[in-house]
Order: structure tokens, then sequence, then C-alpha cells
């Protein structure tokens, strides 16, 4: 069929399962709005700013499992997504990012709104196209669309010079090329590296499995559940990680690492065996990397090799998709009864759970957050922005099932949390979805709740209001002597009103006593946003916590009477 180039970009994202996109128009992407008009197949939906694009295809993706998908003009339509595409990266989120681009004549000519956007995201994606033959058009994006989803997920970016979008173009989606030359990320699973896994499990006295967001990415919870079962071993998660078990299970340890619960971090020091499932050893769980797991036997099982050794050595390293790992462990490895490791693991857990103050007047977040999970029965989508919310909703909202748990892991982007619960709910429509932030991040990208209110979409958004920067504040307070150098807001946003001003409802509370009516109100709303700030106690820290780059014997625990309790090195800032 002979078509505009633009056309056919569009009639490949069908082609490719697009039903959605998330974009914002401008000059040079006007042919493949055009195309997007003319053809109802996909639908737009028009964000407030092209960073909301992205962390919206980013949330659509993560809960999902599909390939999410933004759009955006050049220049500074293009640089706007290198936050998402970045964050996209980090955590491992299968998104293609589809940018306008001024006339091939113009490259490199300082044309109006010119950017080399294939160079500037060059190292925040997993590939990036220039396209430069407009009959490669439908063949780039089934390529870029293979890439995202293949392997070890990511970010890719077309970058779409509009006179090749407006160029006449044959188009036979059966005469698709959807593999790059030279890409080839499936590889054969490891059977010599399974079968010495299975014997050093098999001998361990002090196991523990060790899972992150690979894990999720690869569909591999049934098969990690059930080898959990069948092994008795305990399992934390990384931050990224939640939802591989469900967390009120006796066997699972939450969360580890800087904020992570005693039992887990403690369990991880003492194991002998740690098996590490589709995680990273990124610095937040491993603190100091020479003094982590220093007598334990690892275990890696990754799908991207140059994980094996990047941060720490293991003994046995097997490349392959977490579920056929898990699945040929759970086939081979001996059921094991309950030990004293067991014992012992579970009165870590109950001796040290997560704690807050319960004898004062107080509103804090970690009791708000503990009523949401009790009022939903731990069954919502929960979606974070980054800081002291994100680790207390971490902590608190314990969650069932894999999808169900969206955060920007390892960019840390505050401002992710509000246009990534809009991509949810677009992906899980019946699902109620929650978002807990913070007074600064949602401020960062709130111009996106008109998007939900326009689309009817019933998110809850979950303010915890403490009118400071609340981590970096408690970075100052620990280690800078409470210097609060620019953490503190002298003024606020009424968040009721403003929710007002969108379209939505608007809530407050500032009790304890009234916590649960509030949930319940909101709750009731089902087609438009709701955003509730609650007016939470103001300088409370996040504990359990190691200081970057200690040790877990240099755990803080609960929250200590004076600073000189915590016994902390100054010179050594969190990061």
């Amino acid at each position: 069929m002979k078509m505009q180039g633009a056309q056919a970009l569009v009639e490949q994202l069908k082609q490719e399962g697009v039903s959605i996109i998330f974009g914002y128009p401008g000059g040079a992407a006007l042919p493949i709005y055009d195309a997007l008009y003319t053809n109802p197949g996909v639908q737009h939906v028009l964000v407030r700013h092209e960073q909301g694009a992205g962390h919206m295809a980013e949330g659509y993706a993560r809960a999902s499992g599909k390939v999410g998908c933004a759009l955006a003009t050049s220049g500074p339509g293009a640089t706007n997504l290198v936050t998402p595409l970045a964050d996209a990266l980090m955590d491992s989120t299968p998104i293609v990012a589809i940018t306008g681009q001024v006339a091939s004549g113009l490259i490199g000519k300082d044309a109006f709104q010119e950017a080399d956007v294939t160079g500037i995201t060059m190292h925040c994606t997993k590939h990036n196209f220039l396209v430069k033959d407009a009959e490669r058009l439908a063949d780039t994006v089934a390529q870029a669309f293979t890439i995202a989803r293949t392997g070890r997920p990511g970010p890719v970016l077309i970058d779409v010079p509009k006179d090749l979008a407006l160029a006449q173009v044959d188009y036979d989606p059966a005469a698709i090329n959807a593999c790059p030359r030279s890409y080839n990320p499936t590889v054969p699973l490891d059977a010599a590296g399974v079968d010495e896994a299975v014997r050093i499990i098999n001998e361990a006295k002090r196991p523990v499995f060790y899972v992150g967001g690979g894990a999720i990415s690869g569909d591999a919870h049934e098969e990690i559940a059930a080898l959990v079962a069948k092994t008795n071993i305990p399992i934390t998660t990384t931050l990224m990680g939640k939802g591989i078990v469900d967390e009120n299970e006796p066997l699972c340890l939450s969360m580890l690492g800087m904020h992570g619960s005693v039992a887990a971090n403690w369990a991880v020091r003492d194991c002998d065996v740690l098996i590490a499932i589709g995680a990273r050893f990124d610095d937040r769980v491993t603190g100091k990397v020479a003094a982590f797991v220093p007598n334990a036997t690892i275990i890696h099982a990754d799908i991207d090799p140059s994980e094996f050794g990047k941060v720490k050595n293991a003994h046995v390293s097997i490349q392959g998709d977490a579920k056929a790992v898990a699945a040929a462990l759970l086939a081979a490895v001996s059921p094991r009864q309950r030990t004293e490791w067991n014992d012992r693991v579970d009165a870590w857990k109950a001796e040290y759970p997560f704690q807050y103050p319960t004898d004062d007047e107080q509103l804090h977040s970690q009791y708000i957050i503990e009523e949401l999970c009790r009022i939903t029965g731990g069954n919502s989508i929960v979606v974070t922005d980054v800081g002291q919310h994100q680790m207390w909703a971490a902590q608190f909202y314990k969650v069932r099932r894999p999808r169900q748990w969206i955060t920007s892991g390892g960019a840390g982007t505050m401002g992710y949390g509000l246009p990534a619960a809009i991509g949810a709910q677009f992906a899980k429509p019946n699902d109620d979805v929650w978002l807990i932030t913070g007074d600064g991040s949602i401020q960062m990208c709130i111009q996106e709740l008109i998007v939900a209110t326009t689309h009817k979409l019933p998110i809850k958004v979950l303010i915890l209001n403490n009118q400071f920067l609340g981590m970096v504040r408690q970075w100052q307070e620990m280690f800078l002597d409470s210097r609060y150098s620019a953490t503190e807001f002298d003024v606020t946003p009424d968040f009721v009103k403003l929710a007002e001003a969108y379209g939505a409802l608007g809530l407050r509370c500032e009790r304890p006593e009234d916590v649960a009516a509030t949930l319940g109100e909101a709750m009731k709303e089902t087609d438009r946003p709701v955003v509730i700030d609650m007016r939470v106690a103001r300088e409370m820290n996040v504990f359990p916590m190691i200081p970057a780059g200690s040790t877990v014997d240099s755990m803080i625990i609960s929250a200590p009477r004076t600073v000189e309790e915590m016994n902390l090195d100054k010179a050594n800032i969190p990061g």
C-alpha cells in the first residue's frame, strides 16, 4: 500500500499492539499527529508536559507488562523526554519514544527547534534510531519494539525527520523486518550453572533468596513463589522486586538494604548462600561492597551478563531469563523442611518489625500507609514518587502480586508518580490506583492532574505533606548537624483548592482519628481523581537506616534519642 511515512508509522504501531500513546504535539511531529487523527485505532492522550508523557508510558508498561509509547516534537519536546528515558533505562522499563525531527536537509544547521536527539539520548536508551530512509520507517518501528521488549527490557527512541514522515512509501506489514542485524537477546539456559546452583542450594544451611525487578519483568512470580514454598528458604526483595511474592507470606522478609527490614538485612548478613535472581547488587542494597555477604556463596542469575561481577563477584553466574532459571531450579532442588535458620529469621521478624511512634498525637505517615493497606486489603496498585514517603510505602504497604508496585528505583525521579499513576490507570482501568507522594514530588508534574480529570480517572493522590523535602532534610539532620539548607518549604499550595481548580476532589486530614474516614470518602469517587492533603508530622525520619557506604552492623534500627547515639561518620553524607 502506498501511504505517507507517518501513516506507515501509525499502522506499524497498531501491528505492535499499541492502543494508546501519550504525547504533546509540535511542528516537526505534525505529520505523525495528522496520521493519528485520520487513524482512530490508536488513542492519543494529550499530556501537559513531555516529561509526563514519558512517565505515563512507563507507568503503563510497568502495570501492563506491555511496551509503553510516548510521542513528542523536536528540540525541547524531545529533550523533555530525557528524564523518563533515563528512568526507564535504570529500571529496565520497556518504552518506545517517537520524536519528530527537523527536515533531513536542515539537520546539523541549527534549524528552529533542532536538537541532536540521538546524540543526547545515546546513553539513556537501550538503543536509538535516526530514520534516514522513509522506506525503513515501519521496519524501524518494528525493530524498536523488538529491542524494547526482549532480553533486558528498556527504552528505545525513534527520531523521525519531518520530510520522511511526509514522504510516500510502500507499506507491507508482511514484509516487515522486526529483528535488527546482530541483535540476538535469546540465550540458551546455562544448564551447568543451574546444576551447580542446585548442588549449592541443597547443601546450604542458611540460604536466602534475594530477588529484584528483573524477576517481575521476566514474569517469574509463579516459579519463584513455588520455589520458595518448596525449599522453605526466606526471601527478601529489592525495592523494584516488591510483589514477586505476597508480602504477607511468612517466608517473605520484606525489602532489604538502606531502609530495609532488620530481618532481611541480618538474614543476608548471616546467610551461607545468597541466591540472587534479577537483581543487580545496587549501592542501596550492598552498602560497603567489600563487607556485603563476605562469607556467603553467591549465586547470581540475570538475563544481562554485564551485571555479573559489575558490583559483586558471584561464585556461580547463570545467564538466562528469570522465569526459565527459576523453573529449572524448581524442577531440580530437593524439598526442604523448616530448620533452625527459619526459626532464627522468624524471631528477628517478630522482634524488629517496622515501627513508628504511637505515644503522641501527631499524624504519622507510617500510620496512614498502614491504614491504607488495611482498608484496601493490600490489593490496590500503589505508585510512589521518591523520598521518605516512598520508603514508608515500601515498608508498610504489603503488596500481594507483581506489577502492583510502581516506583522509580534506580534514577529516583521526583515527579514520576502522578504521570506514572495515570499510565497505570489507563493500563488497568478496573483496578484501584493510589499514588503515595510528598509535597515536594507532587509539585514537579502536578499539571498532569488535568489529564486524570479529563479522562475521568479515579486515581487517589495521597500527599504526605510535611512542608519539607523530607529525605534530604533527614540527611541534613543526621550528617550536617541539622543545617536545613533549602529543604523547608516556607509556603506550600493549598492542595485542596488546587485539586478543585483541576476539577478533582480535594480532601484534607490532620488528625489520626480521621484517617480511615478520609480514605473511605476518597474511595467512593469513581469518575474523577481525588487529592488528599495529609498534614503529617514534620520531622520524622525513616528507620531502619544503614548509612550510605556502611555495613549492616552500622544499621540504626529505630529513632535514637540523641544525635550522639547515632554514632555516624559525618564525612560520609548519603547521596
